[in-house]
């Protein structure tokens, strides 16, 4: 028993170092990136640490997930900062709103809850494709939905826009490669498990 439980703190430990090094090399890589799509790949530890280590642990990943969201947010000053940090002033005033840490944390803490039961209900590959998908639309609905619940006053964004934004060439990339990713390591990282 000790040894599982040490065993998976190490995990989450290795999960959130990747979390870390794909934020790093996201801002790198895309700032030179020529297309216009530019995919979210944060999300991608969240969901697998959800499938692999359960619902518990992949909600403390995914509110790591939204403190690394909320920190760049800080520090990294671009005209949707204020969307993700309470700290960057909403444009034209030079005080930021609490709503950002709602919309920072509380999409990517689900995104860590329910591929655990998901792919509980249907395990496999198939289950943990589906909790794949499931994860990136959570983290898409509800990040754009909170965006547009809190700060539509400031986005001047109608419904339409909402929708439209939800279903863009960037939401299908995330989803594509997170589906695959997931598919593709869930299987060997459980089978590793099992062996430890």
């Amino acid at each position: 028993m000790k040894k599982s439980k040490a065993s998976d703190v190490a995990i989450l430990a290795i999960f959130i170092a990747i979390m870390v090094v794909i934020q790093i090399l996201s801002q790198i890589i895309y700032s030179v990136w020529p297309l216009p799509i530019v995919p979210t790949l944060l999300h991608i530890p969240v969901i697998i640490g959800s499938i692999v280590l359960g619902a518990r642990k992949g909600a403390f990943l995914g509110l790591v997930m939204g403190i690394i969201s909320l920190v760049n947010a800080t520090i990294v000053t671009l005209p949707s900062s204020f969307l993700f940090s309470p700290l960057q002033p909403l444009p034209g005033t030079n005080h930021g709103s609490m709503w950002a840490l709602v919309v920072a944390i509380v999409p990517r803490v689900l995104v860590g809850l329910l591929p655990a039961y998901i792919y509980k209900l249907m395990p496999r590959r198939f289950g943990a494709g589906l909790a794949a998908f499931v994860g990136t639309a959570t983290n898409t609905v509800l990040v754009l939905s909170f965006i547009f619940l809190f700060f539509r006053t400031v986005t001047h964004q109608t419904f339409g826009a909402l929708l439209a934004s939800i279903i863009t060439g960037n939401s299908i990339a995330e989803v594509i490669i997170a589906v695959i990713l997931t598919m593709a390591i869930v299987p060997a990282l459980t089978k590793a498990r099992q062996h430890a």
